[in-house]
């Protein structure tokens, strides 16, 4: 007992004296994170408003994957896209491989789903109530997805936090595409990993720490945007 007290003695003084080596990967991690989830938000979004206007053959079928891939286990995630980026993959050439950008590309590919799939049951809902205003208004396709999504914006910012918060705590694809390396693609999770099985657990306590507060101040922000656009249109 008394070594985790020692343990959280120790993280909280790492966070509070802005110990180098752990804002510089706390930094690289919401980096990462939030590309990824601006890169996600822009092709689920538009697929999740796409998914409620149009009426095709395959649509059922369309959603019902969608909403299988939420699940996606994130290792084989990590897994396919190693397997696209290593030197003898299709985008080898690319050397990605162990770089940021193989890591957004991983946490694209496992949110895309989970937010799309959220989207598309806020706008879902908004459309029984503008079906038959903007089928009678005659507006295009193109038209219909904009005027939804823009009213149904406070509830895609929920969708985006599901996926912030899927993709900053991804350990698993992050670690195989990324590779844990030091200055280079060490995130916040991969390093919680790294330091609990070296037995360093101030290190690992201190980011724990930081990894919460960032989740919980990102949210916090949403939140409080939200709360002032509702305020102020009154």
């Amino acid at each position: 007992m008394g070594d985790l007290w020692d343990g959280l003695s120790q993280a909280v003084w790492l966070v509070v004296s802005f110990d180098p080596e752990l804002w510089e990967i706390a930094v690289r991690s919401l980096r990462v994170s939030l590309t990824a989830l601006v890169i996600a938000s822009v092709i689920a979004f538009p697929l999740a408003a796409l998914l409620t206007v149009r009426r095709f053959r395959w649509r059922r079928g369309t959603i019902a994957v969608l909403n299988a891939l939420m699940g996606l286990p994130p290792v084989v995630v990590g897994l396919v896209v190693y397997v696209l980026l290593s030197r003898s993959g299709p985008l080898g050439v690319l050397g990605l491989l162990f770089t940021p950008t193989a890591m957004i590309i991983a946490q694209v590919i496992i949110i895309v789903p989970l937010i799309a799939s959220i989207a598309h049951q806020s706008l879902r809902d908004l459309w029984t109530d503008y079906h038959d205003l903007l089928i009678s208004m005659n507006v295009t396709q193109r038209q219909k997805i904009m005027t939804l999504l823009w009213d149904a914006r406070r509830a895609l910012l929920t969708a985006a936090l599901a996926g912030f918060g899927r993709a900053i705590g991804e350990v698993g694809a992050i670690m195989i595409v990324g590779g844990n390396i030091d200055h280079a693609t060490r995130v916040l999770t991969t390093a919680i990993a790294l330091e609990t099985g070296k037995g360093e657990f101030a290190l690992a306590l201190g980011l724990g720490f930081v990894l919460i507060g960032l989740a919980i101040s990102v949210n916090v922000a949403i939140h409080w945007l939200s709360r002032t656009e509702r305020e102020g249109r009154w």
